[in-house]
């Protein structure tokens, strides 16, 4: 099984419901949430995190592996410059993304 990493900009409430799921899943979006966006490098992820610190007063960095084939099947949206790459996961289908990671989620900034 081949693996891709991906990362996600979170604030302290999205933080604190993955480590309720002992650091395996991403907790369900909000009705006004349509999709999921991990994003692909963590330069882009370092961009928003900026965003969640000013807002939030906090911010943290979550690397993940996720299983490259199940994967495939979304489009790499490029939102901006070069590095602003994101996956656009569907909301409703967020359970069956996360039972596709590989490993735990990982804080790494």
């Amino acid at each position: 099984m081949s693996k891709t990493t991906l990362y996600r900009p979170v604030n302290s409430v999205e933080l604190e419901l993955i480590e309720k799921s002992d650091w395996r899943s991403f907790p369900p979006r909000l009705k006004f949430q349509p999709f999921f966006y991990p994003v692909s490098n963590i330069e882009y992820a370092k961009e928003i995190n900026k965003w969640n610190i000013a807002k939030y007063g906090a911010g943290f960095i979550l690397e993940f592996d996720i299983d490259s084939d199940y994967l495939d099947q979304f489009e790499v949206h490029n939102v901006g410059g070069a590095i602003h790459n994101e996956y656009w996961i569907p909301a409703n289908r967020l359970k069956e993304f996360n039972s596709n990671i590989i490993g735990k989620i990982k804080i790494i900034k």
